[in-house]
């Protein structure tokens, strides 16, 4: 049991230091945070007329932790977020529904519009 507890215990540190790839956009006032899990950044997926590519500059950021990710995204006016550890955040913190999480070669992305109540 002692080893099972090491295991997850493990695993949960990893997941806490896995990086994300992170730039900030703003233009008019409004802010969009690009966030892209750190090992698919540079890759171009395609799957009929769709392409999802992680080449060009509008992902190239700094690296963050899930932590920092969320802070920042809490905080966004829109966000666009690949890879699957970038959209759980966005899932974690309800601002992505999983009904609106497309995936291009099995990679899942999303786009959200953050609207404040008042």
């Amino acid at each position: 049991m002692n080893v099972l507890r090491a295991v997850i215990s493990r695993m949960l540190n990893l997941r806490f230091k896995m990086k994300l790839i992170v730039k900030t956009h703003i233009k008019n006032g409004r802010t969009l945070i690009a966030v892209c899990d750190k090992n698919i950044l540079g890759n171009i997926y395609e799957e009929g007329d769709h392409v999802l590519d992680l080449s060009s500059e509008f992902y190239k950021g700094d690296e963050m932790t899930e932590e920092e990710t969320s802070d920042l995204i809490r905080n966004a006016d829109m966000v666009n977020l690949v890879g699957a550890n970038a959209v759980k955040i966005g899932v974690d913190e309800d601002i992505i529904d999983e009904d609106s999480v497309k995936t291009i070669e099995g990679i899942p992305y999303a786009i959200g519009v953050l609207i404040e109540e008042e």
